[in-house]
């Protein structure tokens, strides 16, 4: 077993002939993110997530998820992060990471409980969610400028599914990178939730003090999603693709704070649902 996929033993089933087969699948563990600040009383530490995710870089996720929540503003914020808590059995891997905040650093949890619907279906309307984000002062792109080329942006997949090391194994992870205007991706990570991958690229960003990331664009596996495009909102990419659809939330925020979105981008072929304007021919 690698620390993403994990060896079976399988039958296999051809054209209804069965063989016995060695196989790989991603691994699947739950991370639990654990905050310590400071309070009137003192220091404390609360857990404020578990996620589902495939292990590695997990002080990038828990960075990406804290900055994409609006818990923390920047790399500067984060005196530490460390791994903690016993292995877990069978797998060595530390499901515990603990994210150490700057004394003056001024905490809302609040935001997490605010933010519930990101990651839920608990039937918060699609107004609601744009008003969160409206109350939380997130800007808009309107005004930058970046530009990325058609065939620029159609090489993006390829280079993608190039870098994923763990889905040629296994097939079973999503992927998000983070791209240049010269086509060049800038950091590529694989999870098996998309939200997960897209925190930890945000995550490696923030830790290298390139956030807001105004002249990158998102690249993400699957659909696109409100959750996502809130994430590439926060993090200040004027531009998010996905190689399948967009939801209609989606495309509302998007189009309401001017960011780039496409959808369906396989081969030469994309739609552009919002910020056509970055798209050079």
């Amino acid at each position: 077993m690698t620390g993403s996929s994990y060896a079976v033993d399988i039958s296999k089933v051809v054209g209804g002939q069965r063989a016995e087969q060695h196989d790989e699948v991603a691994v699947e563990e739950p991370l639990e993110i654990r905050l310590a600040y400071s309070t009137p009383d003192g220091r404390a530490t609360r857990s404020i997530s578990i996620t589902m995710r495939t292990p590695g870089d997990d002080a990038e996720l828990a960075a990406g998820f804290l900055h994409s929540e609006s818990i923390i503003g920047g790399h500067g914020d984060i005196a530490a992060i460390e791994t903690c808590g016993p292995p877990a059995p069978d797998t060595g891997n530390h499901n515990v990471v603990r994210v150490e905040l700057g004394a003056d650093v001024d905490v809302d949890l609040g935001r997490l409980q605010r933010h519930f619907y990101t990651t839920s279906s608990c039937g918060v309307c699609g107004k609601t969610s744009l008003d969160a984000l409206r109350v939380l002062g997130m800007e808009s792109q309107t005004g930058n400028r970046v530009m990325f080329d058609r065939d620029t942006l159609t090489g993006i997949p390829g280079k993608l599914r190039a870098a994923q090391e763990t889905f040629e194994r296994t097939g079973g992870l999503h992927a998000a990178a983070a791209f240049d205007t010269a086509g060049d991706l800038v950091v590529t990570r694989e999870d098996v939730g998309r939200h997960n991958a897209v925190d930890k690229v945000v995550g490696a960003l923030l830790l290298e003090d390139r956030l807001p990331a105004r002249n990158l664009g998102l690249m993400v596996s699957g659909r696109a999603s409100f959750e996502l495009m809130q994430k590439a909102l926060v993090a200040g990419m004027p531009l998010l693709a996905a190689v399948s659809a967009p939801s209609s939330l989606a495309v509302q925020l998007a189009q309401e704070f001017d960011v780039t979105l496409v959808g369906f981008l396989r081969g030469n072929d994309f739609n552009i649902y919002a910020g056509a304007q970055r798209i050079g021919a």
